[in-house]
């Protein structure tokens, strides 16, 4: 009867392992990344972690890639491409996290929770901060992109968009970081200015 046992619980396992797959290009790590109706940190947290080890891994074949590749210039083009929507979709999950622990206003009723609300500014600040790192690389990347503007893909037209908006400076994610920086700098005063009773 053991053995039986022992059996079953070794074939299962080797099946675990058949059906699993190692990742090891951009492309695999891309496809891990993916957004929730109603996004809790954590989930925020593990987007970032799929996004980074994305941006260090290196590309997959142009056969396997996210679009159609014929040609040379095609796949300089959606190298530049997918290296700036990944900078981008890092920016956007910062974002998303500080979102989650920012105070947009400081209400006189929170008073008594002053201390908690200010370590939460200040989470936000932090994730504020990563996301503003990435905005130069990807600016980077999208001015690459941009010098083959020419070449198309039309299965990622929304990342040429992105670039094309980057480039012409209708997304801008610098001054939208600064934006909500200088808001939550206004809420951290306001905080720090309350007494404990109200």
């Amino acid at each position: 009867m053991k053995r039986f046992f022992l059996l079953v619980l070794l074939s299962l396992g080797v099946v675990a392992c058949a059906l699993a797959y190692p990742v090891y290009f951009k492309e695999q790590y891309y496809r891990l990344f993916h957004t929730h109706y109603i996004q809790y940190p954590d989930d925020s947290i593990e987007n970032i972690y799929w996004l980074e080890r994305a941006r260090e891994a290196d590309f997959c074949n142009p056969l396997y890639a996210l679009a159609k590749i014929d040609t040379e210039r095609q796949w300089e083009r959606y190298r530049y491409l997918l290296n700036m929507h990944l900078e981008l979709k890092l920016i956007e999950q910062h974002l998303a996290l500080g979102s989650k622990f920012d105070k947009r206003v400081a209400y006189f009723y929170n008073a008594p929770w002053k201390d908690q609300n200010l370590e939460s500014l200040k989470i936000a600040e932090t994730a504020y901060k990563a996301a503003l790192a990435y905005w130069p690389t990807a600016v980077e990347w999208a001015r690459k992109a941009e010098t083959l503007r020419f070449v198309r893909l039309p299965e990622v037209q929304a990342w040429e968009d992105q670039a094309h908006r980057i480039v012409s400076g209708d997304l801008d994610y610098a001054d939208i970081i600064a934006d909500e920086l200088s808001r939550l700098y206004r809420v951290r005063a306001a905080f720090e200015s309350m007494s404990f009773t109200y």
